[in-house]
């Protein structure tokens, strides 16, 4: 694919790169003249339960020509410029649309970006950049914050600039060109516990498969950085070359979980290639990128795998042909554990057992408003707390009452019913609540979004499968995890 894509395509490649820092960052490379910039995009304002995907015009830039060699996003409040807790404030994603290419972007594993010594980003102030940024709020509370982003920066008029080489984005995502590219990595899918997308896509999902998992080169390059961007539950992202029927492995970006349940959470880590990584490209070789996620314990949906990948023009004296000489396929982690990852969640916090309540009416409908669900929701006293009952063989519809029709951003609040372990009542946090039910079941991001790009599924009315066995379900919602219901499926 070249590099200037149509502006509404490149618009529409949101999904999200890593990007940013905390204790233990990959060090700066410095250069005589070298100037640390610091950016905030904003004030914007958080609307309660938040989870729209805007693009807005971005002016915050250097002032002069050079050269970009490290880039760290992060999110901040307005009020205090600390770090929002993750299970509070999300930041889904940031894209930095720059000459009308996703160039640097952040995603809540908050990898920085950092060139290799002698290479940056090639700068000019007559480059458009946008801002694609989703926002999650997961409580029903406004906020206000600005997305801010730390850059190293080497004017054109600087002597060492003369020495610089430079390097250029390509955009590798297993589920891109869509407006909102990504799959879901359900719990038995793939093999002994392990889904690789799009290799074992079958029926449906592989649908999902984006042509932007793809790229080939049609002249010589060389490869000098790159790192994955997963979602929780994901294992690892893999960079790979085909040439003449042949495939070889570049580099694995491994994410490294801080989280003590494991990968099931974004306190978590992505590697990165090391410094001295280069590998030469051929014209006609076809770079791929597919994701690994763990699907023993818990189902993901909406999941994502990203691999930006930097190269400079022509093979450097010092690159390697994968296809003649091995390749360092290993990496080095961008970060430490970032505190904004403190509160993992499941500690007792006074919610019912649904299993042990009294069933509620027989009823056909659940309405969802002000963050409650109308019927079963655990946090509720009284007949409406107690779980609504359905016949073996009927579907209880839920409705999204708190997103109407039309998009409006600001009063689009999306929710979904998704299945989780019995009892499902323990206090909230990065990695509690979990999509791992007995069954699994999920509806979707119920609600209206923009016509452009939206995670909504654009309806507001789910049903839950008739096949269902009598029993107690528990659900919650994946937008706020906080919202907790259950139900019962009776004879």
């Amino acid at each position: 694919m070249p590099r200037s894509l149509p502006l509404l395509v490149a618009l529409l490649a949101l999904a999200v790169t890593p990007a940013v820092a905390a204790a233990q960052d990959i060090p700066s490379v410095e250069y005589p003249g070298l100037q640390h910039l610091s950016y905030k995009y904003g004030p914007i304002d958080i609307t309660p339960g938040q989870n729209t995907i805007e693009f807005k015009a971005n002016n915050l830039k250097p002032d002069v020509p050079g050269y970009i060699t490290r880039f760290v996003p992060n999110l901040v409040r307005v009020s205090d410029g600390s770090i929002p807790r993750v299970d509070v404030l999300h930041l889904h994603h940031g894209v930095w649309l720059m000459r009308n290419y996703p160039t640097f972007a952040v995603g809540e594993e908050k990898t920085l970006f950092q060139a290799p010594p002698g290479y940056g980003y090639r700068y000019d102030p007559s480059d458009p950049w946008l801002m694609n940024y989703m926002l999650h709020n997961l409580e029903p509370t406004k906020d206000r914050v600005y997305i801010t982003y730390d850059i190293d920066f080497l004017p054109a008029s600087e002597p060492a600039a003369d020495g610089m080489t430079e390097i250029s984005p390509r955009w590798l995502d297993v589920a891109g060109l869509k407006a909102y590219p990504v799959f879901d990595a359900k719990r038995g899918m793939g093999t002994n516990g392990r889904y690789t997308f799009p290799d074992q896509a079958k029926g449906t999902e592989r649908a999902k498969i984006g042509f932007m998992r793809r790229s080939v080169f049609e002249r010589p390059i060389t490869l000098v950085s790159t790192a994955g961007h997963l979602h929780p539950g994901g294992l690892y992202t893999d960079l790979k070359v085909k040439r003449d029927g042949r495939t070889i492995p570049l580099f694995r970006s491994v994410a490294n979980y801080f989280e003590p349940a494991g990968a099931v959470s974004w306190d978590v880590a992505m590697t990165a290639t090391k410094p001295e990584w280069r590998v030469a490209v051929n014209p006609g070789d076809e770079l791929s990128v597919s994701a690994t996620y763990d699907t023993r314990r818990a189902s993901w949906y909406e999941s994502m795998g990203i691999m930006v990948v930097w190269y400079a023009e022509g093979h450097t004296p010092d690159a390697v042909d994968p296809f003649t000489s091995p390749v360092e396929t290993t990496g080095i982690l961008t970060h430490g554990h970032l505190p904004e990852n403190d509160n993992h969640g499941g500690d007792a916090f006074g919610l019912p057992d649904a299993r042990r309540l009294l069933a509620g009416g027989s009823t056909t409908r659940v309405n969802i408003r002000g963050f409650l669900y109308g019927r079963g929701d655990l946090s509720m006293t009284g007949r409406t707390g107690r779980p609504p009952t359905v016949r073996q063989g009927q579907s209880l519809t839920f409705r999204n009452l708190d997103s109407l029709s039309g998009g409006n951003p600001t009063t689009a609040v999306y929710h979904t019913i998704t299945a989780c372990k019995a009892p499902c009542n323990r206090k909230t946090g990065i990695a509690y609540p979990l999509a791992n039910g007995k069954v699994d079941f999920d509806s979707g991001e119920l609600g209206y979004g923009p016509l452009l790009a939206t995670a909504a599924s654009n309806r507001n009315t789910w049903s839950t499968p008739k096949n269902l066995k009598p029993g107690t379900y528990n659900y919650f919602c994946r937008i706020h995890p906080f919202m907790r219901g259950a139900f019962r499926v009776k004879r």
